[in-house]
């Protein structure tokens, strides 16, 4: 594999981003290692994502056994074995599978848009929502609440229309701008997170009684509850196609990472190539954010965990920060659910409450193992 050096990152003219990353280095390595070590790495996340899904639909208030649930899954699948008792067979097929689901769907958008921000950007603190993505999918969420829109999909398609809105916003921007860089695109960000911030703190203290406001905030936290199979079909097929579009862009990344002149030099369109991810990394953001509502730190956590453990080849980074992204977000949504039901915490405090300390760690490590 591509070995990892912790040293600044090449910055070609206009690539102003500030921070560090690790430099993706061409030299040689044995191509039979580097296929041995993505197939261990993502073959070891994939089992580790079936287990943590098989431990989300069985775990809950209502504890289910694993031959049930193996049963009630094949049943789905058009294998018969069994007949599982209706009330197992209801919150199985009909609660906790379409959950996980949209939370392995969610979590791979995520981790896949955050490990390519953080290349774009040339910083491992980026994150998917740092061009403001996130706060204009916030701002169509909570017009859709405090109008009273009723409907399963009118929350996801409203708040969708908001990110594609902000996208739109943030590429136009970016393509005006073209040779001053991400810096621009990253102040552009700054600046509508906090107008559009300021749009929801607006919505929030107007909005027009207790049960709004009570939905704007779990909204706002995110959270899983009440997942159906809507929100499955509606997230499967541009959440799998933009995952699978960005690791086509995997080799540029990687050239790309050795500075504009070198990238230029190997073929690559530097300017178009940035506008294509940026946009593409912010719609699979607008997406997760559609159907889950703000869920924070899994764009930010798990990209910077595989690189250290695994270097910055995109090759490997990108499905392996997909698969990540999907256990923690499976993870901390099964934590979320066995809490006491005395306590309620929605799954994007979860993922906080974990992910902040993570990625503390993390840093400080880095930091010590270069120093």
């Amino acid at each position: 594999m591509p070995a990892a050096h912790d040293v600044p990152a090449p910055r070609g003219p206009g690539h102003a981003a500030t921070g560090y990353l690790p430099v993706w280095s061409p030299r040689p390595r044995s191509r039979r290692k580097a296929v041995i070590t993505l197939v261990v790495t993502v073959g070891g996340l994939v089992v580790l994502l079936v287990v943590a899904s098989s431990a989300a639909v069985a775990l809950g208030p209502v504890s289910i056994p694993a031959g049930d649930v193996v049963a009630i899954l094949a049943e789905r699948l058009g294998l018969p074995m069994g007949e599982p008792a209706a009330r197992q067979e209801l919150v199985v097929g009909e609660i906790r599978l379409p959950r996980v689901l949209v939370a392995v769907l969610v979590g791979a958008a995520l981790g896949t848009a955050g490990a390519v921000m953080q290349a774009l950007f040339g910083n491992p603190l980026a994150e998917p929502g740092v061009t403001g993505v996130s706060a204009g999918a916030a701002v169509g969420a909570v017009l859709a609440i405090t109008a009273g829109a009723g409907g399963t999909l009118v929350l996801p398609a409203a708040s969708f229309a908001g990110a594609l809105l902000t996208v739109g916003a943030v590429c136009g921007i970016a393509a005006a701008s073209r040779g001053r860089g991400m810096a621009t695109v990253l102040l552009v960000g700054i600046a509508l997170n906090a107008l559009l911030g300021a749009v929801v703190s607006a919505l929030v203290a107007n909005a027009p009684d207790e049960q709004s406001l009570r939905g704007i905030v779990f909204w706002l936290q995110g959270d899983l509850d009440a997942r159906t199979w809507e929100h499955v079909r509606l997230t499967v097929v541009p959440v799998l196609a933009g995952v699978a579009a960005a690791m086509v862009f995997s080799r540029d990344l990687n050239v790309m990472m050795l500075g504009d002149d070198a990238a230029r030099t190997s073929g690559v369109d530097v300017a178009r190539t940035r506008n294509v991810l940026l946009a593409l990394a912010s719609l699979l953001t607008g997406m997760a954010v559609a159907v889950s509502g703000v869920i924070g730190f899994v764009g930010l956590v798990a990209p910077h965990v595989v690189r250290l453990i695994t270097g910055p080849d995109h090759r490997l980074l990108l499905p392996a920060s997909a698969l990540l992204g999907a256990v923690f977000l499976v993870s901390a949504d099964t934590a979320a659910r066995l809490l006491p039901a005395s306590v309620t915490l929605q799954t994007g405090v979860v993922t906080a409450v974990v992910g902040a300390p993570v990625f503390l760690l993390l840093v400080l490590w880095s930091r010590r193992r270069i120093s």
